[in-house]
């Protein structure tokens, strides 16, 4: 798989946007997450060829993230995987008062502050997170996912 890779550039997904460098202000504070994928800087190519490369963004205030959830996020903003892990259906979307994403295919949600930890099933594990950090570019990834991309085989 051509996974993300450390110092890729995050762009737009979708809509008029796509394939736009992301920057932190395009990011908004408490949603709605914006849906990315990560570009190779050097080639300009976007690793949009499997669906498990694409994330959501979410900018959270600072006070709002778990410490342990913080490592991973660069001003706030946090990056996860936008495949379930219970049956790889999209995550597209949020509930903004409780600051969890959403899967609309079985209604798992995932709490965005503490590391998309699992609040309501059917899916049993948590979303992976894509380190993020800003540089004079844009959005870039800080590391690879720090767990699965979707379901267990």
């Amino acid at each position: 798989m051509d996974a993300p890779q450390e110092n890729d550039l995050l762009v737009f997904a979708e809509g008029g946007t796509e394939g736009k460098i992301i920057t932190p202000g395009d990011v908004p504070l408490g949603g709605p997450p914006v849906a990315a994928f990560p570009m190779d800087p050097k080639s300009g190519r976007v690793r949009n060829r499997s669906r498990l490369n694409r994330v959501v963004l979410i900018r959270l205030a600072l006070r709002e993230i778990s410490e342990s959830t913080r490592e991973h996020a660069a001003e706030g903003i946090l990056a996860y995987s936008a495949v379930c892990t219970h049956t790889a259906c999209d995550i597209s979307e949020w509930i903004a008062e409780a600051k969890h994403l959403l899967c609309p295919c079985h209604g798992s949600k995932f709490d965005a502050t503490d590391g998309a930890r699992v609040v309501n099933g059917p899916a049993d594990r948590r979303l992976a997170a894509l380190p993020v950090k800003v540089s004079e570019s844009g959005l870039m990834v800080a590391g690879s996912f720090t767990g699965r991309v979707g379901p267990r085989k």
